[in-house]
């Protein structure tokens, strides 16, 4: 069920917190706060008429589930050609949290049937060429001895790949040097499924839900640090606006986050700007094509390519129906959202952070002119790329389309004057009454430990009374489970069968 735009206005001036942006963050923080603070009062403002509609959109580039199984940028090789786990292993725990607060939402009646949002499904690495061969089976070398990555499998026999993934093994030449990696147990996620169910039961919870309320600028109120926030909302139905108060801010709208922090006024923000990437996938149109391939499917990025532009060839769930899709082809645009203005860039540019943002011009021209070839790319080369990954598939079978806006990270470096960084970043004021998020992938998948760390700077005095409640929702909270195999055995064991995935 969809909650209904609200074209009136709030109906309440002030609020304990006030989330801005309907995607997974604001939900999943929303979500934690009702359960450690159920007498709080909560408002959300969401621009457009739904939850979910950007980052969190399953074809915006989001429904993966990262957990690092096929990931082949979170194990870069080093100058020396090892291969360091750490990253993915990190990243793998992190997934491991958001599973476990997934089975206490379903097990609470929060979201409704697992399979709705989460499908098991298995991840795949694949390569090609003789020093890919090797890279790959040094990855599987340094994950396979620990607990979190024990049930990955390795090949370099293209009939092996061909049980694993037959599209990817079709039409292929024997003689070429192939390899891959695969974990049976990966999952696909349908963040935007996910994030409409989570606002809904926020809504029926009694958080203010206000669809359609475009935030415009935010404010410390009078008194300074002591006094709250003062945020000016529109109503884009009436073209009205007022002002809500809150004692706590969260800047969950992706990629407006920046331009709202930098409203707020808080230092934390100086020096911060954004570097936007957009892009384009094919999906496939053809049933019988999309039946036959059953992973998702990982390679390796063209030298220059930035992180989120690693080729897959990926089954997704969206809205309870089997897909196929490849890409991302990477591109540019100055608007910061899918839905926002090409004069985001330009205006997002300060006195504070444009050093920063020539400096990172300066020091990735090489992603500067991949990203004009990517643009320039015809239909014709873009299929061309799919058929390294599935060498039989026809052009006519597949069709563009457009993915959503990722904003990169760009923050002042010391030695450098500025680095462009392909991860998340969470700003907090000195005060922790506002913060927010900038950044993208692994994001989504990431989302509950990420908002748990934000609690946790944010509310440094209840936080103590909150871990007890927090242990209940996540078994392994303060536990590594990659350092304890019991723990872990029994944590996948029940969230396996509360979200149907055994």
């Amino acid at each position: 069920m969809e909650i209904p735009l609200v074209p009136s206005e709030s109906t309440q001036q002030s609020f304990d917190v006030v989330l801005i942006g309907a995607g997974i963050m604001s939900a999943t923080l929303g979500t934690l706060i009702k359960q450690l603070e159920p007498g709080w009062s909560i408002g959300l403002f969401e621009n457009l008429d739904q939850a979910g509609l950007e980052s969190s959109d399953p074809w915006n580039n989001a429904g993966t589930g990262h957990s690092a199984l096929c990931e082949l940028n979170y194990t870069a090789a080093g100058p020396d050609g090892s291969v360091d786990p750490a990253k993915a292993i990190g990243i793998n725990e992190q997934y491991q949290v958001t599973r476990q607060f997934f089975s206490h939402m379903v097990k609470n009646k929060l979201v409704g049937d697992p399979s709705s949002f989460i499908n098991p499904l298995p991840h795949m690495s694949f390569v090609l060429g003789e020093d890919s061969q090797k890279f790959l089976k040094t990855r599987y070398e340094a994950l396979k001895p620990n607990t979190l990555f024990n049930e990955i499998e390795h090949t370099e026999d293209l009939d092996t790949i061909a049980s694993w993934t037959p599209l990817v093994a079709k039409g292929r030449d024997e003689s070429d040097p192939v390899a891959a990696s695969r974990v049976t147990s990966g999952t696909d996620v349908d963040f935007g499924s996910l994030t409409k169910q989570m606002t809904q039961s926020l809504s029926e919870s009694g958080v203010e839900v206000n669809f359609g309320h475009r935030v415009m600028d935010i404010g410390r109120n009078r008194g300074g640090q002591h006094g709250g926030w003062g945020i000016t909302v529109r109503n884009n139905a009436t073209k009205a606006k007022h002002t809500v108060n809150a004692k706590f801010v969260f800047v969950g709208a992706g990629g407006g986050a920046l331009g709202l922090l930098q409203k707020s006024g808080i230092e934390e923000i100086k020096g911060f700007g954004g570097f936007p990437v957009s892009g384009q996938f094919l999906r496939c149109t053809e049933d019988s094509i999309i039946d036959q391939h059953h992973a998702k499917v990982y390679g390796q990025a063209s030298v220059g390519a930035p992180p989120m532009s690693v080729p897959h060839l990926d089954t997704r769930f969206v809205d309870g129906k089997r897909s196929l899709m490849f890409g991302p082809y990477a591109g540019f645009s100055t608007n910061f959202l899918k839905s926002s203005s090409l004069l985001d860039l330009p205006l997002s540019i300060r006195p504070h952070n444009i050093l920063p943002m020539l400096a990172v011009g300066k020091d990735n021209l090489d992603l500067t002119m991949y990203l004009v070839k990517e643009v320039l790319k015809s239909r014709g080369s873009k299929v061309d790329a799919l058929h390294e990954y599935l060498p039989s598939a026809l052009g006519e079978n597949w069709e563009l389309i457009t993915a959503g806006q990722r904003v990169q990270v760009i923050k002042k470096d010391p030695k450098k004057g500025g680095v462009l960084q392909f991860g998340t970043e969470v700003i907090t004021s000195e005060d922790g009454t506002i913060s927010g998020l900038l950044g993208a992938s692994p994001g989504a998948s990431t989302a509950t430990p990420i908002m748990i760390g934000l609690l946790g700077r944010c509310f440094p005095k209840q936080f103590t009374s909150w871990e007890p409640k927090l242990k209940e929702i996540i078994p392994s909270y303060g536990v590594k489970l990659n350092e304890n195999a019991s723990l872990y055995a029994e944590v996948r064991a029940e969230t396996d069968k509360v979200l149907k995935l055994a």
